[in-house]
C-alpha cells in the first residue's frame, strides 16, 4: 500500500511539472511572437556595436615613397555586386550609396562637393545632395477643386539610387620603413551618377560625380552596417571590411602628376589606356620589391 501511494505520488508530480513547462513555454511563445519577433535566429548585436579597427599611426618621418592613385569601381562586376544591392532598404540591409545617404541625412555624415575637385572642403547640404542624386523638383498645374481655378504644385522629385553606377576611389599608397611594407590607405569615395538624359529627339547617357564622403569620417558608419555574404548568411561583412580588406575589383584612372589633373582617358584610348592602368598597378606593386637586395 505505501508502494502504491509513492507510484501515485511521482505520477501525479510528472503531470504537474508537464503541465507547467506548457504553459511556461506558451507564454515564452506567445512573448517572443508579440515583443521579439526576430527575422532570424537572434538579435544581431555584434554588428551594430561593431567599430572599425584604427589604421597604425604613420610619421612622416617613416614614409620613404608615396604615390596617389583614383580607381574606378564598377559596381556591376560580379564581386562589387554587394555594394550596390539592395537598391530599396531590405531588413537591415543597406546599399552603399542608400548608407550614405542615411549617414549624410540622419548619422552626422559629411558630403564635400565635387565642384572644388576632390580636396574635401565645400560641404554640401541634404538637399543638395539630394538634387546631385536626381530628386529635381517638378512644377505642375493642378485645379482647385473648390475654386475651379489651376493653380501651380510643387512635386517633390525622387533620388534614384539605382543609378550609381561607378564608385571613385581616392587613394594613397605608401612605403612605412618602420613597419618594412608597403601599405594603401583610402583617402575618399565619390558615387558616380549614369543616367540618360533626353533633348526630345535623342537620349544621351551620361555621368556625373555626386559627392565627395572622406572615409576615415564614414569608417564608424561603415563598420556598423553589415554586407551580404553569398556563401555564409552567419558571417556579414561590413561596409569597413569590404574597402579596408580591399574585397573589391577596381581599375586606375589617374596617378598623381605635375598638373593633378590629368587622368589617362586624356592621353590614351581603349586598349592603351587599359595598358597604362596596368602599367601603373604594376609600379606599385613591384616598387617594394626592387628595394630589396637577395
Amino acid at each position: 500500500m505505501h508502494t502504491m501511494k509513492k507510484v501515485f505520488f511521482i505520477m501525479a508530480m510528472g503531470l504537474m511539472m508537464v503541465s507547467l513547462s506548457g504553459q511556461a513555454q506558451g507564454v515564452q511563445e506567445r512573448d517572443t511572437t508579440e515583443s521579439q519577433r526576430l527575422n532570424g535566429l537572434f538579435e544581431k548585436n555584434h554588428v551594430k556595436n561593431n567599430r572599425p579597427i584604427p589604421f597604425p599611426y604613420i610619421r612622416e618621418a617613416d614614409v620613404l615613397w608615396a604615390k596617389k592613385v583614383w580607381r574606378i569601381v564598377d559596381l556591376r562586376e560580379r564581386i562589387n555586386l554587394p555594394l550596390y544591392y539592395p537598391i530599396q532598404r531590405m531588413d537591415d540591409r543597406f546599399s552603399l550609396i542608400n548608407l550614405i545617404m542615411h549617414g549624410v541625412e540622419s548619422k552626422g555624415l559629411t558630403a564635400f562637393s565635387t565642384k572644388t575637385n576632390d580636396e574635401f572642403q565645400t560641404i554640401m547640404s541634404f538637399d543638395q545632395l539630394k538634387y546631385e542624386m536626381g530628386a529635381v523638383r517638378d512644377t505642375h498645374e493642378v485645379q482647385n477643386v473648390v475654386t475651379g481655378l489651376f493653380e501651380k504644385k510643387v512635386i517633390e522629385g525622387e533620388m534614384k539610387p539605382d543609378e550609381i553606377k561607378q564608385l571613385l576611389v581616392k587613394e594613397i599608397w605608401f612605403f612605412d620603413r618602420n613597419y618594412s611594407r608597403l601599405d594603401v590607405r583610402i583617402l575618399g569615395i565619390c558615387p558616380i551618377r549614369e543616367f540618360v538624359e533626353s533633348d526630345g529627339t535623342n537620349d544621351q547617357v551620361k555621368k556625373k560625380q555626386v559627392c565627395w564622403i572622406y572615409f576615415n569620417e564614414a569608417r564608424d558608419l561603415f563598420a556598423s552596417h553589415e554586407v551580404f555574404n553569398p556563401k555564409n548568411d552567419a558571417q556579414r561583412r561590413t561596409f569597413d571590411d569590404i574597402f579596408a580588406k580591399r574585397y573589391f575589383n577596381s581599375y586606375i584612372v589617374k596617378e598623381a602628376n605635375v598638373y593633378n589633373n590629368r587622368q589617362i582617358d586624356q592621353y590614351a584610348q581603349g586598349l592603351d589606356a587599359m595598358l597604362e592602368s596596368q602599367r601603373i598597378k604594376n609600379e606599385i606593386a613591384t616598387f617594394e620589391h626592387d628595394l630589396w637586395e637577395f
